[in-house]
């Protein structure tokens, strides 16, 4: 059985600053990169004992049993709390630097996928309503036509980074508590990629693209609105070094209509009709977007009374189906009248004893506030 004590040379009663500067001590002169590998094992061994004594709870649990106490909460030279570093990456970033993780994968590849972009695209309602076709112009980044996304001048290619020899990354020497330890970075000459350009392409400066005006081709399904986006998958820019491309994103505005109001994928207007056409009734034709249509206005319509046309509204997003347009009647009360319109009007005042009306307020079941209130959702 292992003595963490012994491991670390302190004595029992040690406090927690003595363990610490003994592991580091022992920590600095027994790695690998310093006493060579075979100093691995001991490095290890020393890393569990501080893991286990620095630890107040699992150093109370050793005191009592030794490591049988600890169970399955032992050091592992490897786990989190060691060395009050948070683990061996930690501390292996600690003594190496941060670069040495990164740059130990190898080269960066040259080719890296393109930004998504982002258009805007107007449209009128007619066009939201069944859906349409159009041509937008895009500025976008395409592969290099000259050297093929190469990033090359035609008849040269990438040659092998002298520097790094190919592997994007070098190592140096450099000073820590440890001593002198191995620290690997990036390599400055190829910017890790393991190979440079001695000619770049004269077309696009070595970047494997160049930008232009594309014209593109959208469909646009029925129902979309304000703030819909339509993505176009590989439609964005090509990459550096000719990577592949982005997405492109189409997003819609809908503009304004002079007569029709959408509400969802309804559609509302309203129809002006004179008091006499509310009164005796009639049928009128409405210019909709599907074309002409007729509306048979009963004999006594109401103002502000609804009119609903199945069918007629906006096209349903991604399901079959449109909505309905909706025809909201306003009746116009004349308000210039000539002396025999005066006299047709009183007379049909007489006849329904409306001649001398008496004021009275409406019930709460009918007139306008109650339309009101049915629009507010019963409120």
């Amino acid at each position: 059985m292992n003595d963490y004590y012994e491991i670390l040379g302190v004595s029992r009663q040690a406090s927690a600053e003595e363990i610490k500067k003994a592991y580091r001590k022992l920590a600095r002169s027994h790695h690998p990169d310093v006493a060579g590998p075979e100093a691995a094992d001991r490095f290890k061994e020393i890393g569990q004992a501080y893991e286990v004594l620095s630890n107040p709870e699992k150093r109370q649990l050793y005191d009592m049993g030794g490591e049988a106490a600890l169970g399955g909460q032992g050091g592992s030279g490897g786990g989190a709390g060691f060395g009050g570093f948070g683990g061996f990456n930690d501390i292996f970033e600690t003594f190496f630097g941060a670069g040495a993780g990164g740059a130990s994968r190898g080269p960066v590849p040259r080719a890296r996928r393109g930004q998504d972009a982002l258009v805007r695209l107007d449209l009128d309602l007619s066009e939201v309503v069944f859906g349409a076709t159009k041509d937008i112009q895009v500025d976008t980044a395409v592969v290099c036509p000259t050297c093929q996304g190469t990033c090359c001048r035609p008849g040269t290619s990438p040659r092998t980074c002298e520097v790094c020899h190919g592997r994007g990354a070098v190592q140096r020497v450099t000073r820590s508590f440890l001593g002198q330890v191995m620290a690997t970075t990036t390599c400055s000459a190829c910017q890790g990629h393991g190979t440079v350009i001695p000619e770049p392409c004269p077309d696009c400066s070595g970047e494997g693209r160049v930008r232009t005006r594309q014209t593109l081709r959208v469909e646009v399904p029925s129902g979309v609105e304000s703030g819909t986006r339509i993505r176009m998958t590989g439609q964005g820019e090509v990459g550096p070094g000719g990577g592949p491309t982005g997405d492109l994103y189409v997003e819609i505005r809908e503009l304004p209509h002079p007569t029709f109001v959408r509400r969802g994928d309804d559609l509302h207007c309203t129809l002006p009709l004179p008091v006499t056409a509310a009164a005796l009734g009639t049928v009128t034709a409405l210019d909709t977007l599907d074309g002409p249509r007729e509306i048979d206005i009963a004999p006594g319509t109401q103002p502000e009374q609804i009119y609903t046309l199945d069918g007629l509204g906006v096209g349903h997003l991604q399901r079959n189906g449109r909505g309905d347009l909706h025809v909201h009647v306003e009746v116009q009360v004349p308000s210039r009248l000539d002396e025999r319109q005066k006299e047709l009007l009183a007379e049909l005042a007489a006849l329904r004893g409306e001649d001398r009306p008496e004021p009275r307020l409406a019930t709460s079941g009918t007139g306008m506030f109650s339309r009101l209130r049915e629009k507010l959702g019963g409120r």
